[in-house]
């Protein structure tokens, strides 16, 4: 169902998903230069919503700040900017009669991953736990510290400079938080098979903790 989410000043285009007796519901922070129509993520949100989860994959930036971005790529690593937005996302969640009352988690891809964990790291009762697919957790910066949700990093193993950054980021969070690397995967994951081991790590994640 294609709505539209209060963030701010703007109005943040987004596809819901509500399957019957949902377990937990998870926002979507898309990564450099990507969208809601990412086929990879929704690819994901396609199996958390067979494992019992409800799924919100949000536009962070609006029709014309996408075609800025085109031009320019700065609004992609306007980490406090995307933070901002996730956070209004959580904060929508948390009230709408859709999803409110359910354990709300974060999947974050690229840049994105940032923006989550600096949700996280705002609305630490709200957030229950984080997933990033080929993240850069690094961008949360000093925000690191103040994630204390259990949080699942997916790193392809053919992404060297990735997997350094997040296991960097790793030692700066004081939560549960578990490394997975996938064997043969680059950073997008493109390679047969290599999606799907992110889709199955991060909804067992998300049901666990949820």
């Amino acid at each position: 169902m294609d709505i539209t989410i209060p963030a701010g000043d703007v109005a943040l285009e987004a596809d819901i998903v509500v399957p019957g007796t949902p377990q937990g519901v998870v926002l979507f922070a898309h990564g450099s230069g990507s969208s809601r129509h990412s086929p990879r993520n929704r690819f994901v949100a396609a199996q958390l919503q067979d494992a019992g989860l409800a799924t919100v994959l949000a536009d962070l930036l609006t029709p014309a700040e996408e075609r800025r971005d085109a031009l320019t790529a700065e609004l992609r690593f306007d980490i406090g900017l995307l933070a901002t937005r996730m956070t209004a996302l959580t904060d929508w969640a948390g009230a709408d009669p859709r999803t409110a009352g359910l354990g709300i988690g974060l999947f974050g891809a690229s840049t994105g991953a940032a923006a989550a964990l600096v949700a996280a790291a705002e609305r630490p009762e709200a957030v229950r736990a984080v997933v990033s697919r080929g993240g850069r957790p690094d961008l949360a910066g000093d925000f690191l510290a103040g994630v204390h949700q259990p949080t699942l990093l997916v790193v392809g193993g053919d992404d060297p400079v990735v997997i350094d950054l997040n296991q960097e980021a790793r030692e700066r969070m004081p939560g549960t938080v578990r490394l997975d690397i996938v064997p043969g995967a680059s950073h997008l994951f493109a390679e047969p098979g290599t999606l799907e081991q992110v889709a199955r790590l991060a909804a067992g994640w998300f049901v666990a903790h949820l």
